[in-house]
């Protein structure tokens, strides 16, 4: 679960909690929102802790090794050595 889906159940619990006053026979809805928000925070912390410690390492590029080309007579670099 990603980032998005841990704000959509903070959300959905929220709406449960806070904005609906639903009776359930056997279903305690203010609970279930209150589950649903503290798995969503968790789900943050966790996320977000993850992101913290991946972290891009550039590995060294292969050096590039310039070989001296034989020479063949003529100009050399355009100047006429």
């Amino acid at each position: 679960m990603g980032l998005g889906g841990c704000i959509i159940l903070i959300a959905a619990g929220a709406i449960l909690t806070f904005a609906t006053d639903w009776d359930m026979q056997g279903v305690n809805l203010d609970l279930v929102g209150l589950i649903f928000m503290i798995v969503g925070l968790i789900g943050v912390a966790t996320f977000s802790s993850m992101a913290r410690r991946r972290r891009v390492v550039m590995q060294p590029s292969t050096p590039v090794i310039e070989e001296e080309r034989p020479h063949r007579g003529g100009y050399n670099d355009g100047y006429g050595a």
